[in-house]
């Protein structure tokens, strides 16, 4: 069905740069006559906090870290009510806007615009978002530094945007929303075989680091419950003693400051990973990186153990390892297989401390074996690891099908009205729940 989509059949210039043509039948109109600003303060401070999220939307606080998102109190906050259009000011030129799902309080910075009348809050959340009405919102707001650029309110009213009858609006909403849930099938069950994949990955892996490639060698106790019999030849350490923690080296350094920076050549590690790109290093070395703090900690959606090489910068979410010997993929394989579940502390903020990481137990390999388990884990693991990469390709094409499909039919370059009234009864997914099940981490929050 939407492989058939076409575009109407008679346009008009719309006489704006971002928009180009619309279908003939369609209005113009300005948002301050959609919707209205409005300031309502928190007095007590007990309701949902809601945060922003680039990829999910507007979401409660609760499932994110809390400490990164939750100010001491929540009095003054702005009030919204489920269905109003909460924009983030400094990065609405990004797309980072949504529609509240709740009622709920959002931070004092945002912008919280309620529709008026009968305006589709729906359909005109998908316009703000497209890319093309995001060069319009780049256009207005107003700065000397980009990452300092605020929308302000009487920019955003005097944007125009297309305005198609409130039917043919609806028959939009309702397309675009059973078109998403189409999409979203498709990108979840690209990630349900990811998900196998990867497990057969960690339990070839795991296999060789707890008990080598030789089945055959005699093993001995460790003394240590949950690590169990290891081969006889195997050294029991600790972490402190095969790493050199240089933590006292990590400066963070938050999302306004790195958008300032003029020239982002280096890779700014957190604690899953490449965040960002920044403009200086602080290390230029081969170096093991662990999540410090986090939801993955417990959840294991994203790796614990990450090697970083040359030049890069990393905040205060990853602890940084120094191998003081042996193979440094060995190792870090070996320490993604550990349960880190009794040394983490915190329950909504699961957070892994220097001193327990460092005084974990470890069974070693000697260095050769190290070396060995290494190539056969690179081999094994090598068709696994290029059908992962490939599912992950698909789901970012399709990522970019779906924002591409939303913009060109929110600004009518594909007529969906006949296609809507062949849809399905059954309710479809709401057009603004525009991403898949993927986790949560610090870096993906807006505010």
């Amino acid at each position: 069905m939407i492989a058939d989509l076409k575009p109407y059949p008679d346009y008009k210039e719309s006489g704006l740069l971002w928009l180009d043509r619309v279908p003939s039948h369609w209005k113009l109109r300005r948002s301050k006559y959609l919707f209205r600003e409005v300031d309502e303060r928190s007095v007590a401070g007990d309701e949902t906090r809601l945060s922003m999220s680039q990829r999910h939307g507007l979401i409660p606080s609760s499932q994110i870290e809390e400490r990164r998102l939750v100010s001491e109190s929540n009095i003054g906050g702005k009030l919204c009510v489920s269905g109003d259009l909460v924009l983030n000011r400094l990065k609405a030129h990004l797309g980072v806007l949504a529609l509240s799902p709740t009622n709920g309080l959002v931070s004092p910075d945002y912008t919280v615009l309620r529709p008026i009348g009968t305006a589709n809050n729906r359909y005109f959340c998908a316009v703000y978002r497209s890319p093309y009405c995001g060069q319009e919102l780049r256009q207005r707001a107003k700065g000397i530094v980009e990452g300092f650029w605020r929308l302000y309110t009487d920019d955003f009213y005097d944007i125009q945007v297309p305005l198609p009858p409130p039917a043919e609006q609806a028959s939009i909403v309702r397309f675009l929303g059973w078109a998403n849930g189409r999409l979203e099938q498709a990108i979840r069950a690209k990630r349900r075989v990811i998900a196998l994949l990867s497990e057969q990955k960690r339990a070839i892996i795991h296999r060789a680091v707890s008990r080598g490639l030789d089945p055959s060698v005699p093993l001995k106790p460790s003394g240590i419950s949950w690590i169990g019999d290891i081969p006889d030849h195997w050294e029991l350490s600790r972490v402190k003693n095969e790493f050199r923690c240089l933590n006292t080296k990590r400066i963070p350094l938050n999302a306004v400051e790195r958008e300032a920076m003029t020239s982002r050549t280096y890779d700014y590690y957190g604690a899953s990973g490449v965040i960002d790109k920044v403009e200086g290093y602080l290390f230029d070395d081969e170096l093991l990186l662990i999540a410090e703090d986090g939801a993955n900690l417990v959840l294991r959606n994203l790796p614990l153990a990450i090697i970083a090489k040359g030049k890069f910068w990393v905040n205060n979410h990853a602890h940084i390892l120094k191998p003081t010997r042996g193979n440094i993929v060995y190792l870090a394989h070996m320490l993604e297989t550990l349960n880190y579940t009794p040394w983490i502390s915190g329950a909504a903020q699961p957070k892994l401390t220097q001193d327990r990481l460092t005084s974990i137990s470890i069974a070693v390999a000697p260095p050769d074996e190290q070396d060995a388990i290494v190539r056969y884990t690179s081999e094994r693991t090598r068709p696994l690891i290029a059908a992962i990469s490939r599912l992950e390709r698909e789901i970012e094409l399709l990522r970019e099908y779906r924002t591409r499909l939303v913009a060109d039919i929110v600004t009518g370059k594909l007529d969906v009205r006949e296609a809507a009234t062949r849809l399905p009864d059954e309710a479809a997914p709401d057009i603004d729940d525009l991403s898949d099940e993927t986790e949560l981490v610090d870096e993906d929050i807006a505010e």
